[in-house]
């Protein structure tokens, strides 16, 4: 028993809850790393102070009703982890106490809808499409929505790309230097499906044989981060049993997907497969960090003149997934790019699943700044490694009557590729 949390009494999530907790010596490094302490200016709206919350409540000193608001507050963007000189490992924390505290609290009506309807559709790209379609007609009556969901439907992008598909096997360009598994993804097949289109001609384009699993299905992370264990569990048993074990690596081009799927052995925990999630989070890599291991086969030629490139760092594939240099290293090796960084790039966009939706005035606030800062750099092109980023900053931007355009690492490299046919270079 640490701290006095009785760690018999949490189930699988005890041991790991509580040494997280013990691991904090209340530094406060954290603070400024935060997003919402940022915000709101609150000692229990950041790391320091959730994790003491989590603690009176686990040692039965709180109630959970206290400090729900606060810990619904957390986007869950991790960027109190590489901040924090004592290595607390904020995310065995926050998720697993989500998890339990979704049996014991009492949440409104709207509230659950507002999870039900998140939960029943983002996972699902059918679904997902049509309500996508259906929220399209929806913002033309805004009085006629429910409160709740507009913030989520005012980012949706003016039209739904059509859909798209992708074969089992693509083989790769020449000869095969690998072969890999590629997480398709959900919200991202229906809001920007050309980013997986793009993912795989970059791979083939550089030997890689890429498989897209018939069988697989949502990465579980938007069950995982909202509480909701159940599913978290029954999405990560389905992608266990339908990625191929006969492949070098199993990609992510979806910074929020790969951090989820890291994560498969603490949403399995304490469960018969916990040991193959273990096996099978260690095969996850973005495609970004697999592409600059393997070493770019072809160089891409890149159109005419010079391009500014802002990067902006999602915060599930630089703070989760410690990949910041790869992105950046891939964008640079295009001719004519002249990569730009943000101010605070370590701050949230304010995506984070559905925080649009539970906390819609912070995720705006957020995401206003985030625009912003890509403005002020004079960027044509803003660049990221996640499809929920993506989508709050063509938002923002467009809000603010920006032209800049939004765009995935992959895309940007694809497009490079693409130009070597268009301005082919004069001897």
């Amino acid at each position: 028993m640490l701290h006095s949390i009785p760690t018999d009494k949490l189930g699988p999530f005890g041991e790991p809850m509580a040494h997280a907790v013990q691991a904090c010596v209340h530094c406060g490094f954290c603070l400024a790393a935060c997003p919402t302490y940022r915000e709101l200016g609150q000692e229990m709206d950041s790391p320091r102070g959730r994790i003491v919350l989590m603690k009176e409540v686990l040692e039965g000193k709180l109630s959970w009703a206290a400090a729900q608001p606060h810990v619904d507050r957390c986007l869950g963007c991790l960027a109190c982890e590489p901040a924090c000189p004592s290595g607390v490992p904020y995310r065995d924390l926050i998720s697993p106490f989500r998890a339990l505290a979704k049996t014991r609290l009492q949440r409104s009506f709207g509230e659950k809808l507002r999870h039900r309807l998140a939960s029943q559709t983002i996972p699902f790209p059918a679904r997902f499409r049509f309500a996508a379609l259906t929220g399209r007609i929806g913002k033309m009556f805004p009085p006629l929505l429910p409160r709740a969901l507009r913030p989520m439907l005012d980012l949706l992008p003016e039209t739904i790309p059509r859909a798209q598909s992708w074969p089992v096997l693509t083989r790769a360009h020449g000869e095969r230097r690998a072969r890999v598994a590629l997480l398709a993804g959900c919200a991202q097949r229906v809001l920007d499906p050309d980013i997986n289109t793009a993912t795989i001609e970059v791979l083939t384009r550089n030997g890689v044989e890429v498989v897209v699993p018939k069988a697989q299905g949502c990465c579980g992370g938007l069950a995982w981060h909202t509480g909701d264990l159940a599913a978290a569990q029954k999405f990560a048993r389905r992608n266990l049993d339908a990625f191929p074990a006969d492949v070098d690596a199993i990609l992510t081009n979806a910074a929020g997907c790969g951090s989820a799927m890291h994560e498969y052995h603490l949403v399995l925990r304490g469960t018969p497969d916990e040991a193959r999630a273990e096996t099978f989070r260690k095969r996850v890599m973005d495609v970004s960090v697999f592409l600059m291991r393997l070493g770019l086969r072809e160089l891409p030629v890149g159109a005419a003149g010079q391009q500014r490139v802002a990067y902006h760092d999602a915060c599930h594939l630089a703070n989760a997934q410690g990949v910041v240099r790869e992105p950046r290293a891939l964008l640079r090796v295009i001719p004519g790019v002249q990569l730009l960084e943000l101010a605070d790039a370590h701050l949230c966009c304010g995506s984070a699943g559905t925080y649009n939706l539970d906390q819609p005035e912070i995720a705006a606030s957020l995401g206003e700044q985030k625009a912003k800062a890509v403005r002020a750099t004079g960027a044509e092109i803003v660049a990221s490694g996640n499809i929920g980023c993506l989508t709050q900053l063509r938002a923002h931007l467009a809000r603010q009557g920006s032209p800049v355009r939004v765009r995935h690492t992959m895309q940007v490299l694809r497009d490079a590729y693409a130009a070597a046919l268009t301005h082919p270079k004069t001897p």
